[in-house]
């Protein structure tokens, strides 16, 4: 015989379910409504809103701690400190945007520095020329890296991890490890101290290389945020395959990315050269490290897809601010690359924790 309760059984084992199935979305509303989950999303969608309160934070701290700090002259030293560090971490952005990294980008400034110098102080070459021509330089360098992560297919660790010894040989090579000295720039081509000079403002002075700072981060934020090529980065950041399927060239976006990246490290030549009115083929070498600092604590993610310009640029102010401010209140050197260390590993840890609120 027939069981005839085996049909019925079944559509109750699957309203059962269904009605299981209810009570839980019922129930992730509802905690998507509680206080954190509302704060959470609220970071997702502004990651510049972590970097600004940080930055805020610690400037009202050191401001109690740390004599002399909260003067104007103080926070605008910061900010001088911190130009050349920023606009590469502009360039790291972009990179890390599309999930990739670039170890070379210190490398890079330093290499077009040299080209900008050789060129403007010991060839005669019109200084205006010899900007653009070390700012292709960047250019070409950024697009090595691209062609390599395009179309052999590397990892962009290992990518710029080779080219950034290859940068550093070709440093050593070109310079004779020789650096070009402030008083022959000044001397023959005074026009690269440009970004050096300083104005005042609301009693405070700053350099026009801070300025600069802040409007090549007006206009990365612009390409990446309001035209297509900057939703094309978003895109294979976010989702390179789905990018792929619509219709997105993915290679040739990240061979622009990359080259757009050695691109801004040219441009942050001049401003280096203004910022130390000499060129060394030692400069800077600590530079990769502080732009991806920057970038991090800025609230760039770095599973790609998410980035913040400003919020780069306001992580390397933070990363000045403490060590100014620890600096100030009589903390050793250590205590400052100690904490900057830590501010890495918590900012990694809050994107962890905002990637959690879309899945």
């Amino acid at each position: 015989m027939t069981d005839q309760s085996a049909p019925t059984k079944t559509i109750s084992d699957f309203e059962a379910k269904l009605d299981k199935a209810d009570k839980a979305v019922a129930q992730f509303a509802a905690d998507d409504r509680t206080p954190i989950a509302v704060v959470r999303q609220f970071l997702r969608r502004n990651p510049t809103a972590i970097p600004a309160l940080v930055l805020l934070f610690s400037v009202l701290m050191f401001g109690l701690v740390a004599d002399n700090f909260l003067k104007v002259s103080t926070l605008s030293l910061v900010l001088q400190q911190v130009t050349v560090v920023g606009v590469i971490a502009i360039a790291q952005t972009a990179i890390i945007l599309t999930a990739g990294i670039d170890l070379s980008v210190g490398a890079i400034l330093v290499l077009s520095s040299f080209v900008i110098g050789k060129l403007a102080v010991y060839a005669g070459v019109p200084a205006p020329l010899a900007i653009l021509v070390g700012m292709g330089a960047g250019a070409a360098m950024g697009a090595i890296n691209g062609l390599l992560v395009t179309v052999v297919r590397l990892p962009p660790f290992i990518v710029t991890l080779g080219t950034l010894n290859v940068f550093n040989a070709l440093k050593l090579w070109f310079t004779g490890s020789e650096s070009i000295r402030a008083d022959d720039i000044s001397a023959k081509a005074n026009f690269l101290n440009l970004f050096g000079n300083e104005f005042q403002l609301f009693g405070a002075r700053f350099t026009f290389g801070a300025l600069a700072m802040i409007m090549l981060a007006l206009f990365a934020w612009y390409l990446l945020n309001r035209t297509p090529w900057g939703r094309h980065v978003h895109a294979v950041g976010d989702d390179p395959d789905a990018a792929l399927l619509s219709g997105i060239q993915v290679n040739r976006t990240l061979l622009s990315v990359y080259a757009f990246a050695g691109l801004v490290c040219g441009f942050g030549a001049w401003i280096a050269i203004g910022r130390v009115g000499s060129i060394s083929p030692i400069g800077f070498e600590t530079a990769n490290l502080d732009s991806i600092t920057a970038t991090v604590i800025g609230g760039t993610s770095l599973f790609g897809g998410r980035a913040s310009i400003a919020g780069s640029v306001l992580g390397a102010l933070i990363v000045g601010t403490f060590n100014t401010g620890l600096a100030l209140a009589g903390v050793d050197d250590y205590w400052q690359i100690f904490a900057t260390g830590v501010l890495t590993i918590v900012a990694v840890a809050i994107d962890q924790w905002l990637r959690r609120a879309s899945q």
